[in-house]
């Protein structure tokens, strides 16, 4: 079996606040070390009410330093909102302070709106630059040279692994000129997936960071005892894209009484954008994550499975994760 990760958003759900939602994060990270998933990402959102993880450095050292063993990192970084040489540090640091545990996933979109985007005093047509502050920001971790005027303190010269993330053909085209790992946001953007990871795989140059091409797909996995209660659970999710869509998003609001129920709940015309975005999307009892994960691997083949399910309940989320290790593992 490859490996498998988890991305988690630090939601924050309707009755609760960021500081619980920290210690569940850490309770999550530990749990999912425990039961040997490879890495553990968070995503940098700004203006989210729902999503905690907007200072995603320090959250990753939060994680870091509760765990010993996993991988921690950023899925991901989003550059337009930085400069090149301030990811540099942080990340430098985060790799000194726990070595060979760190991922530094790297994105174009900014992660927020437009008036967010100027109160972070970076704008969006930073995302064009986007190319060169990736290169720029990889040759701070290159080792330092006589006479370098500006260098990463800590930073020059420390291993920190790096990926390009994308839902487009441009990531893909990037990560394979590059010679860097691809993982594509599948779980809520699916409709270039299979022609990125095309490009991807048929462009790619080998680079002192990777000689082959290496690719993380995302995928929605919502694991219950029972295919009725997988899909109730699955609801807290629908309901979060449809507000989304709405230009009204909150708190990750709880699950509705049943997977009918979010029929009801939606128009149609919302229901299908539900689906269509929700499509790449594991949701039942162990046996049927077991099948829906195998079928999903046999078509696209990655090298990697990145794992998100956004519920309602910390212990249902818990066991959700640990049912599909067990469904990816037997």
């Amino acid at each position: 079996m490859i490996p498998l990760s988890i991305l988690d958003l630090a939601p924050v759900t309707e009755g609760s606040d960021a500081s619980r939602t920290f210690a569940n994060t850490l309770d999550l990270a530990r749990n999912a070390e425990q039961l040997g998933y490879h890495r553990y990402w968070l995503a940098e959102h700004h203006n989210m009410p729902g999503i905690a993880s907007a200072a995603t450095a320090v959250l990753i050292g939060h994680v870091a330093g509760g765990t010993s063993r996993i991988r921690v990192g950023a899925g991901g970084i989003m550059l337009p909102n930085h400069a090149p040489l301030q990811v540099a540090e942080q990340f430098g640091t985060l790799a000194s302070l726990y070595p060979g545990r760190i991922d530094l996933g790297l994105g174009r979109a900014p992660g927020t709106d437009q008036a967010a985007a100027r109160a972070l005093r970076r704008y969006y047509e930073n995302a064009e630059e986007f190319p060169a502050d990736v290169v720029e920001l990889l040759r701070y971790f290159e080792p330092a040279e006589a006479g370098q005027s500006v260098r990463a303190v800590p930073g020059a010269g420390i291993e920190v692994e790096a990926w390009i993330l994308g839902s487009s053909l441009f990531g893909a085209r990037l990560a394979a000129m590059l010679g860097l790992p691809y993982a594509f946001a599948s779980h809520f953007a699916p409709a270039s997936m299979v022609d990125a990871l095309t490009l991807y795989r048929r462009e790619f140059r080998p680079s002192a960071r990777l000689s082959q091409p290496h690719v993380m797909l995302a995928l929605n996995v919502v694991a219950a005892e029972t295919d009725d209660e997988a899909g109730r659970l699955f609801t807290t999710q629908q309901q979060a894209f449809v507000r989304l869509r709405r230009g009204s998003p909150g708190l990750v609001p709880p699950p509705l009484a049943s997977a009918r129920a979010f029929e009801e709940w939606c128009t149609p015309v919302e229901r299908a954008g539900v689906d269509q975005a929700l499509s790449c999307a594991v949701v039942g009892s162990s046996e049927t994550v077991r099948s829906g994960m195998r079928a999903f691997l046999e078509i696209h083949r990655p090298d990697e499975l990145l794992l998100t399910a956004n519920i309602f309940d910390h212990a249902a989320r818990v066991r959700s994760f640990e049912l599909a290790m067990h469904a990816g593992t037997t």
